[in-house]
């Protein structure tokens, strides 16, 4: 993940600066590894710029998975701040698509119809490839990914929640 890279201060004490940032994400890439994930509220969205930037100068964008996720924002999911926060993401990436797009968080004030068109929009578009979720209970992508599928609309290839051996929680409802 790249929520270490980006102006340090901005959002942790510990986030590394481009030049720092680079020669990890150019070991990653000496090392075969190209999938990286960001947000636009690492660093105030700076990790997007600085992975936008080492990747136009290190690699073909079509040799890397970028993956993004939106939530941390004026209006959360809402249509509108969606779509605001795709093209802010798209402009510090330097890129036309993601291959991944995460919701961060399940938004508890935005209808989930809402949500779930807009981003299939964004697949239909072709600013997206793909759909993800992340910190969420099963239930609210369930709900989810029900609602996309009765409307035919994209629904999400991947879930990433927080899940170690010391915080186990999702083994109730996620894991069989």
């Amino acid at each position: 993940g790249c929520m270490s890279f980006g102006t340090p201060g901005t959002m942790h004490q510990w986030s590394l600066d481009y030049e720092d940032s680079e020669k990890i994400i150019r070991h990653t890439l000496d090392l075969g590894l190209n999938f990286f994930d960001t947000a636009n509220s690492y660093s105030k969205g700076t990790s997007e710029e600085f992975l936008g930037r080492a990747i136009k100068n290190n690699i073909a964008r079509e040799k890397v998975v970028i993956a993004s996720k939106v939530y941390f924002n004026p209006g959360r999911l809402s249509k509108q701040a969606i779509n605001r926060e795709i093209e802010g993401t798209l402009k510090r990436l330097g890129t036309d698509y993601l291959d991944l797009y995460i919701i961060h968080r399940f938004d508890y004030d935005t209808p989930i119809e809402e949500t779930m068109e807009t981003l299939n929009d964004l697949v239909k578009s072709g600013k997206v490839r793909a759909l993800g979720a992340s910190a969420m209970y099963g239930y609210q992508f369930n709900k989810m990914q029900q609602i996309a599928k009765d409307n035919g609309w994209a629904q999400f290839q991947t879930l990433e929640n927080h899940y170690n051996l010391l915080y186990r929680e999702d083994e109730r409802e996620l894991i069989p």
